[in-house]
């Protein structure tokens, strides 16, 4: 599959553990089959708008959120998109927690020259 497949699929999942959901769950949830949910997350199926609106829902997140800051970053020699790497980490995490990531980030950026 197509590597939008891919990061569409792992945001799903990081998504569904942050909420604490099964793909039982949210399967139910969204009106899909627990085998398909799987298979969305895994990147193996290409789900249509239509189910990814019924899986976002389910999600309590919109669809803007659910592909954001998707496209338009470079990928390294090693074929890692750091920065969309960071965004996918950091949005499944709580305001605090994601206040507290970048205090240390900022931290650590002020000894990068020490």
């Amino acid at each position: 599959m197509s590597d939008i497949t891919k990061v569409v699929g792992q945001r799903i999942r990081n998504y569904r553990t942050h909420e604490g959901l099964s793909q039982e769950k949210l399967a139910e949830l969204s009106g899909c089959h627990p085998t398909y949910i799987g298979q969305v997350e895994r990147g193996e199926k290409n789900a249509t708008l239509e189910t990814i609106e019924k899986i976002a829902f389910a999600l309590g997140i919109t669809l803007e959120k659910l592909f954001e800051k998707i496209g338009g970053c470079q990928v390294d020699e090693g074929g890692r998109n750091i920065p969309l790497d960071c965004y996918e980490f950091l949005s499944t995490k709580s305001s605090t927690e994601q206040e507290q990531i970048y205090r240390i980030i900022i931290e650590l950026d002020k000894y990068k020259n020490t």
